[in-house]
């Protein structure tokens, strides 16, 4: 199998020469969907993973670089235009990662906002990160740096940006943040911490009345579509204790 055709389908690298190591490129792929934080899964349909699922991703090509590794295999997977941020995660060299070789893997977060229809191929399904199906190797745990990563700098970047629309009321951006962090989070002081810190500003045009009338609502934006620190040791703490990302 040609590395191009590895990388559109998922499957494992190509057996490297015996005492050597190959490397591959995995994306954790997060939208909030359905109220819920989500990434994109592909099953393993042969070898040692058969039935388990994976994150995208495949070999590492000779002439290409990370970037260009995990843009051209995204692409394959997920439309890479509808990815508002992507960022390098991480780097797994252990030992007996994969059964039948050694296998490195460099994985990269990205992620879509809750507005885009994004586009995966029929064998890929999105799944709630607190209820992941049985995983492939090591991606269950890779999956959990993703999240942890993603809500670690929701609470000191404008990294919202990243899932939300690109318009949005309160109560809008509320539901994006509640999905991302895993647990209740204010409307009204989440509105208040954003703008406090210029993270988001108001459009000046409002929402449309919904079925059940009422006022409508003001409409907010991210100041910046580009992540930037916005107070460095900011927390934006649970209600209660917090909850822990198994995979």
């Amino acid at each position: 199998m040609s590395t191009s055709r590895a990388a559109a389908t998922g499957a494992e690298p190509a057996l490297a020469p015996e005492g050597s190591a190959t490397h591959e490129v995995l994306a954790v792929v997060l939208q909030v969907r359905d109220a819920a934080l989500h990434v994109v899964l592909w099953q393993h349909d042969r070898g040692p993973a058969a039935g388990s699922w994976a994150l995208p991703g495949g070999p590492l090509a000779d002439d290409q670089t990370l970037g260009q590794s995990i843009a051209q295999q995204l692409a394959a997977k997920v439309d890479v235009r509808h990815l508002a941020h992507l960022e390098q995660l991480e780097t797994r060299s252990d030992l007996d990662r994969s059964p039948r070789r050694r296998v490195l893997a460099t994985a990269y977060l990205g992620l879509v906002p809750a507005d885009e229809p994004s586009v995966i191929p029929a064998d890929a399904r999105w799944h709630p990160v607190d209820a992941l199906p049985a995983m492939a190797f090591d991606h269950g745990s890779i999956t959990a740096s993703g999240v942890r990563r993603l809500r670690a700098k929701l609470c000191y970047t404008n990294l919202g940006f990243a899932l939300a629309p690109t318009v949005f009321t309160a109560s809008e951006l509320q539901a994006v943040y509640q999905a991302a962090l895993g647990h209740d989070v204010s409307a009204t002081n989440l509105k208040r911490i954003l703008l406090r810190r210029k993270q988001i500003v108001e459009t000046g045009s409002v929402s449309a009345p919904g079925r059940s009338g009422g006022r409508p609502a003001a409409e907010y934006r991210f100041r910046a579509r580009q992540i930037e620190v916005t107070d460095q040791f900011a927390v934006l703490r649970p209600p209660g204790p917090p909850r822990t990302l198994t995979g």
